[in-house]
Parts: structure tokens; C-alpha cells; sequence
């Protein structure tokens, strides 16, 4: 009886076109849990004793998204998606949060000129800025781990700085979890839109059939997947290409959401392949939580170092449009 009423609500949720669509609580509460469980010994393992207050704030940004609170609205709604087919006039993805939407604006002025109806949706909102929102979110944890350590060596109180620590992770978190979801990396979000020769379905009910629904008829637990996660990876690279590539794994698994759809399957809680689909995004998701937060610590256990005041017309690289250096 619970399942159903909450499936149904979700249904009724995700057909709202401007709804807070992301992973339901469950399914960020599990992948955080799931993260910080595979933690390396030689990471922040400090956060596992605020695994509870990770998991239970994680939803938090999809409170911010309310048409009650306007401004916030407007501004954290487009760090839940990162539509990578609308994305292909760009032949390289700005290192700049707001270098990217003047990139958008000028497109969509282009666009508008021939085809109004498609500069519609070409724009920030629809098309997101969520690999902005999980470097940003990186940038407060790694400062705040600096911080942390700063205090240890000291032998200062540094249980107010952990709690901190513990919301910015639940913060980033969040869009890490909503970007395991094939959807909120597509045009696809809300149903199948343009040619559809598969007859996928075209309502917006599919994203909350499949991310709450779904996860919470099987009850979605970190057990389920842990073992799924793997070993640490190595982040020595680039963290924003990782981040971007991260997020074009998920986009090609899109099709397979309306295909166990059509099939039936996320109507089958029993489904053996419809369960082995969410573990496997999952625990995608946890891997690249887990491995985040293991970068930020060996990051922050050095100083920082960084372009000498970027904000100033000398400096190397300066962008006059955004008034500052991009990032490296």
C-alpha cells in the first residue's frame, strides 16, 4: 500500500513540467551511505560519523527550488541537469560557470533568429549547469578540509568545521547523485522528445516512475550495490574533463530508462533487470562520490595554489566578460 501511494505521487510529481525532479531521498540517502562506507583508510573517513546528517541532508538542494523562494529557485534549478545533446555547438566546454552561460546566450540569440521555438529551451534552465555545481561544491570541500587540518595541527576544537564538511558533501553530493540518473543529463529529462520511432513514452511521469517509484518499490539499499562500486580510482587528472565524462557515461544509458519502461519493467519491482539497472547507476554514482572525496583530501593536504588575484585586468588569461581568469 505504502509503495503504491508513493509511486503515485511520484507520478504525479513528474508530471509537472517545472517539478524539483531529482533522485527521491532514498536514492541519495543510499549513495551517500554507500560512499562513505567505501571510503579508503587514507581518506576522510571522518565523515563517517556524520553519515546520517550527510544522508538526511542530501535532498536539501531540491528545497531551494521551490516557486515560494523565487531567487534561489531561479538559480539552483539548472545545477540538477547538464543536457549534453544541446551542448554540441560547443566545441569545448567553458572553464567558467558564467563564460559558459554567455556561450549559451549568445547561441540561443543565434538560434532565435531562424528558429524561436528551439531558443526556447536553449538556454541555462534547459539546459543546466551542473558540472559548475559539483566543481563549486568540490572547491568548498577542499578549502574546508584545509581548514580542518589547519585546526588539527594546532589542537583545535574541530567539531563545528566537521559538520561543515558534512553539509558541503551532502551539497555536492546531491548533483553526483542526480547525474547517475541518465535523465538529468538529457534532453530526455521529462519523456522521449523528437523523433521517436521506438514509440518511447513522451509524458514527464517516466523520471519520477523511475528514480522514486522504482527505488523506493525495491527498497533501495546500500548493500545492495556496494559491491558494485570498486576500488578507488585515481583522480590525478583533470577534475572538471573527469567530471564532464562522468557525465557522458550517464547519457548514453538514457535509452535504456524508456526502454525498461516500455518493456514493463519498472513496473516490476521483482525485475531482476530493472533492479540490476539501478544498482549499476548506483553505484556509479557512489564511486564517483567516494573518489571525489578522496582527491579532496590528498588535495587538501597541500596548499593552495592558484593564478595570483585572476580577478585583475593584468592577469594571464583574464576574461573581461566574466572579470575574471578561468580556471586553469
Amino acid at each position: 500500500m505504502r509503495t503504491a501511494l508513493l509511486l503515485g505521487m511520484a507520478l504525479l510529481l513528474a508530471a509537472q513540467p517545472t517539478a524539483a525532479l531529482a533522485w527521491g531521498g532514498r536514492g541519495h540517502a543510499v549513495i551517500d551511505q554507500a560512499a562513505l562506507a567505501a571510503l579508503p583508510e587514507d581518506g576522510p573517513v571522518f565523515l563517517r560519523n556524520h553519515a546520517e546528517f550527510i544522508a538526511e541532508e542530501a535532498g536539501a538542494p531540491d528545497t531551494w527550488r521551490s516557486s515560494s523562494e523565487p531567487f534561489s529557485k531561479i538559480d539552483e534549478d539548472p545545477n540538477h541537469t547538464w543536457f549534453v545533446e544541446r551542448l554540441a555547438f560547443l566545441r569545448e566546454v567553458p572553464r567558467s560557470r558564467y563564460a559558459f552561460v554567455l556561450a549559451l546566450y549568445r547561441e540561443h540569440e543565434r538560434v532565435r533568429k531562424t528558429d524561436p521555438k528551439a531558443a526556447e529551451r536553449l538556454n541555462v534552465r534547459w539546459t543546466g549547469t551542473l558540472p559548475y555545481a559539483v566543481m563549486e561544491g568540490y572547491g568548498r570541500i577542499v578549502a574546508g578540509m584545509r581548514s580542518l587540518r589547519s585546526k588539527q595541527s594546532k589542537g583545535e576544537p574541530t567539531a563545528n568545521i566537521e559538520r561543515t564538511l558534512a553539509f558541503y558533501t551532502a551539497w555536492m553530493s546531491h548533483y553526483i547523485a542526480d547525474a547517475a540518473n541518465p535523465h538529468h543529463v538529457s534532453i530526455h529529462c521529462e519523456g522521449w522528445v523528437g523523433d521517436n520511432p521506438k514509440g518511447y513514452a513522451t509524458g514527464g511521469g517516466i523520471h519520477g516512475k523511475f528514480e522514486i517509484g522504482y527505488a523506493d518499490a525495491i527498497n533501495l539499499q546500500p548493500s545492495d550495490f556496494s559491491g558494485r562500486i570498486g576500488a578507488p580510482q585515481r583522480q590525478d587528472g583533470d577534475l572538471f574533463d573527469a567530471v564532464l565524462a562522468y557525465l557522458k557515461d550517464s547519457n548514453r544509458e538514457v535509452e535504456t530508462i524508456f526502454d525498461l519502461d516500455k518493456r514493463g519493467v519498472l513496473a516490476d519491482p521483482a525485475s531482476r533487470e530493472g533492479r540490476d539497472f539501478v544498482y549499476r547507476r548506483s553505484a556509479a554514482g557512489a564511486a564517483m562520490l567516494r573518489d571525489l572525496l578522496t582527491r579532496a583530501w590528498k588535495e587538501s593536504a597541500t596548499p593552495g595554489v592558484g593564478v595570483a588575484r585572476p580577478q585583475d585586468p593584468s592577469s594571464p588569461n583574464y576574461d573581461p566578460e566574466t572579470g575574471t581568469a578561468p580556471a586553469p
